[in-house]
This record gives structure tokens, C-alpha cells and sequence, in this order.
């Protein structure tokens, strides 16, 4: 079994954790001696070194100090940032608002070549209308109860950062399970125009868009989370209540896989706009 996004970043928490461990061990010191030096609890030490409290820069210092290495630190400290940024919790994203959440990736996608899009719940965020951009980010920002709730606002920023699938010096495939078309955002009249801008970007010369039917047999492989793959350099997954951003080549190869398993299963061109507007009849 494939190890899950969350597991991935306990496990390289845990990397970090071990080496700790490590350092502890060959320097002949218990949990408790090392914690008398660092000036802790030896409580803490045993949550640092099994893997459930992140040590920061300063507890690492005083680690290795501790055991004598102090010339290990500054491999651990950036080691360890990445392991938490692996992991990024979405109510530390949001807490300047959504909008800024949507303008701090813009200069990431103009960097982008290749964008890979899997969605098995929502549009992805790439081909949104405003209108229906608007209804998810506010019922977001409700949910997670956002002090301050800029879904309104944040939605022509989500729309502007989207312009990148009409520039020139990107290629864009974006897979969406058929259900997609009928779970409902916003009003009628935005879903309805969600649906024909569908139509529209669906034919632009960068994007393909695949639709896998919910009438496929024999699917090889069943809907997952939410996965973007950028390039073939980083994969971000979106969870509940996390991101999670993976750059660990075989990780990205397992999503790579993934991908292009789903991408058998879809349909495209005219195949894919009979879907679209079957969904479009549908609403009434």
C-alpha cells in the first residue's frame, strides 16, 4: 500500500527524530541527562524523538550542543523545515485571509511549465468562474470559521491568477471525475456559468480537459484527493485540513503514476462537451 501524504510528512519528522535519537545515544546520555542539559522537561525530549513534537531551531541547537555536536545543527535545523513544511495546516494559511492565499501563488504558476490537475470533488481552481470561485471560497472561509471571511474578495484574485492558462509557455491537462458537473456551487445561474466556461477553456490550444464518466468499468484505480502536479518537481495534495506538498521523487512518481492511470479512464474533445452540456440540461 502506497504510503499516504500524512504519513509522508510524519515520516520525515520521524527522519529527523532518530537522527536526534542518535546524536543522544552516542553520546552516552539518557533522556533524562540530555533534557538537564538542554534545560527541559524530559518529557519533551521523548515527544521530540518520537516523532509527535517538532523540535524548533533552538531545541536542536541546544541537541546537539548537548551531545557535543554542535556542528550538526544547522543540517538538522533545515532538515526539519522541511519535514514541517511538508505539512502545511490550511488554518495557518488562511489567517491573513483568502485572498492572499490566492495572490501568494501567482509568481509560482508563472514559473510553471507543465500543470497537472486532479479533481475528483471540485473544478479546479485553474477553470473557475467567479461566480462559482466566490460560493466555495465563502462556504470555506464558513467552515473554517476565518476571522476574516474574504471569500467575495479573494475570488477575482483566484480568477486573475487563472489567466495563466491563456499565456503563452504553459501546457495545462486537468482530470475531473463526471460528478464534478453536478455537485452544486453557488445559484443556478452560477453553476450554469461554471459549466459554459468549462466549455470555453476546454477548448483553449494549452488545456486539455478529460472527464472520466461515472459509468467507466473496470476502473484500474478509484477517485483520491485533490493532487496537482507541477512540472515533475513538486506535487501538492489537499486535504482537509492540510496541504500537503511532497518533492520526493518517488513520491512524485507514485502521483505520476496515478495520473496518468486516471487519464486512460477519461474521455475528451466532443466526448467530454456532450458531458459538460448533459450537466447544463440538467440544471433545469
Amino acid at each position: 500500500m502506497p504510503i499516504s501524504p500524512p504519513s509522508s510528512a510524519q515520516a520525515a519528522r520521524d527522519s529527523v527524530a532518530r537522527r536526534l535519537r542518535d546524536l543522544r545515544k552516542g553520546a552516552g546520555l539518557t533522556v533524562v541527562e540530555l533534557a538537564r542539559r538542554c534545560g527541559w522537561h524530559h518529557a519533551k525530549t521523548s515527544r521530540i524523538e518520537n516523532g509527535r513534537t517538532a523540535p524548533s531551531a533552538s531545541d536542536i541547537g541546544r541537541w546537539c550542543a548537548a551531545c557535543g555536536v554542535p556542528d550538526q545543527a544547522v543540517d538538522l535545523v533545515a532538515q526539519s523545515l522541511n519535514a514541517e513544511s511538508m505539512y502545511q495546516e490550511w488554518r495557518h494559511q488562511v489567517r491573513a485571509g483568502l485572498k492572499q492565499l490566492q495572490d501568494s501563488w501567482v509568481d509560482f504558476y508563472q514559473s510553471t511549465q507543465l500543470f497537472r490537475v486532479y479533481s475528483p470533488t471540485l473544478v479546479p481552481g485553474l477553470l473557475q468562474s467567479e461566480g462559482y470561485a466566490a460560493a466555495l471560497l465563502s462556504s470555506i472561509g464558513a467552515f473554517r470559521d476565518i476571522p476574516v471571511n474574504d471569500g467575495a474578495e479573494a475570488a477575482p484574485a483566484r480568477v486573475a491568477r487563472s489567466h495563466v492558462v491563456r499565456e503563452p509557455g504553459h501546457r495545462f491537462v486537468f482530470l475531473i471525475e463526471e460528478a464534478v458537473l453536478y455537485y452544486r456551487l453557488g445559484d443556478a445561474d452560477a453553476m450554469a456559468a461554471q459549466l459554459g466556461y468549462l466549455l470555453t477553456a476546454g477548448a483553449l490550444p494549452a488545456v486539455s480537459l478529460g472527464i472520466i464518466p461515472t459509468a467507466t468499468r473496470e476502473r484500474g484505480f478509484w477517485p483520491q484527493e485533490v493532487f496537482h502536479v507541477y512540472d515533475d518537481d513538486f506535487v501538492s495534495v489537499e486535504l482537509l485540513s492540510a496541504q500537503v506538498n511532497i518533492t520526493q521523487p518517488s513520491e512524485i512518481a507514485l502521483y505520476l503514476k496515478a495520473f496518468e492511470q486516471l487519464r486512460t479512464m477519461a474521455v475528451y474533445g466532443a466526448d467530454a462537451r456532450a458531458l459538460v452540456v448533459k450537466a447544463i440540461d440538467a440544471l433545469g
